[in-house]
């Protein structure tokens, strides 16, 4: 996408990489700090353009189009992340794997992977901080607040298409690592209760097992090494929802040590006793073919202090 920018207009020329998307999405994006309504008024007023006409929302993008946008002020996203936190610096640190047109991160347990809910800023916040002259940087998927592990983010838009019709096709394979409570039975190799979002009074939102209602859901388990009153496990989600893994590791009686919305209190005490502060649930390699360079790729991404430390507590208390 090549572009010519300033304080007066400003006139994008469309690439492959945004073949076929939408206007307002486009605008959305490119215009990062921009409210979504300021987006809708210019384009209904007829101040953007393309290939000097107007256009609707919902108009797609072509090859060559170019796009006149209207002097726009746009937030500083820097007000979000300040440049010299450390936790945005040691992001730095923690990317697996990284080329032009994608990164793949090892996300910290503890940070969000956006802001919102009373949070200023997330990891693909800081990523836009650490990469300012990356304009499209995306979201593959998502993990929760407190999973640690490897996260995908897309750096053009035909890439996180492609990587998203991946999802869609479950060709893309994630493994996690789950310490859970008890013995894990080596037969329940396949967990497909259904989920379903509740919402509390509270305002929280928790997923429950509801096989009437609820989504249908698929997790595949392998037990990959046993101690004395837990297990270690590999969680492979076939479907995506909300808490998967923490919720059909629950509903088979086998919470995930400190979780703290489904977790067991007995268990997690047990497991504070040996060093373990979080949520034992570590999204611990991703297989997925790369679209610009053809080539399947594996990334695996180690323990961090917290949960190597746990698992070499449990080996050495093993008789």
């Amino acid at each position: 996408m090549s572009e010519k920018t300033g304080l007066q207009v400003s006139f994008v020329t469309i690439t492959e990489d945004h073949l076929g998307q939408r206007i307002d999405n486009f605008l959305i994006t490119h215009l990062k700090g921009v409210p979504k309504s300021a987006v809708y008024r210019i384009l209904r007023k007829g101040e953007v353009r393309v290939n000097k006409k107007r256009i609707k929302p919902v108009y797609k993008l072509q090859l060559d189009d170019i796009v006149r946008i209207p002097p726009i002020q746009i937030a500083e996203r820097e007000e979000f992340v300040p440049k010299n936190l450390d936790v945005v610096t040691k992001l730095e640190e923690a990317i697996l794997f990284e080329d032009k047109y994608l990164i793949v991160i090892n996300k910290p347990s503890g940070m969000a992977v956006h802001g919102g809910s009373g949070l200023s800023y997330g990891l693909i916040e800081a990523l836009r901080v650490l990469r300012p002259d990356e304009r499209s940087l995306e979201l593959v998927h998502r993990l929760d607040r407190d999973t640690s592990g490897c996260l995908l983010i897309s750096k053009r838009r035909s890439v996180l298409t492609s990587l998203h019709e991946q999802l869609r096709e479950k060709t893309m394979e994630k493994n996690y690592w789950a310490l859970v409570d008890g013995q894990w039975d080596s037969k329940t190799k396949n967990v497909t209760e259904g989920l379903r979002k509740n919402t509390l009074q509270s305002g929280e939102r928790v997923v429950r097992v509801d096989n009437v209602e609820g989504k249908p859901s698929h997790t595949r388990f392998k037990v990959l090494e046993r101690f004395a009153e837990c297990s270690l496990v590999q969680a492979s989600p076939v479907t995506g929802r909300t808490h998967q893994i923490r919720v059909h590791t629950q509903c088979k009686g086998h919470a995930i040590a400190c979780d703290d919305k489904y977790g067991n209190q007995a268990f997690d005490a047990a497991m504070r006793k040996v060093g373990l502060g979080r949520l034992f649930l570590h999204a611990h390699d991703l297989s997925f073919y790369h679209p610009k360079n053809e080539t399947t790729m594996r990334v695996e991404a180690p323990l961090d202090k917290a949960l190597a430390n746990c698992i070499k507590t449990l080996r050495a208390a093993k008789p």
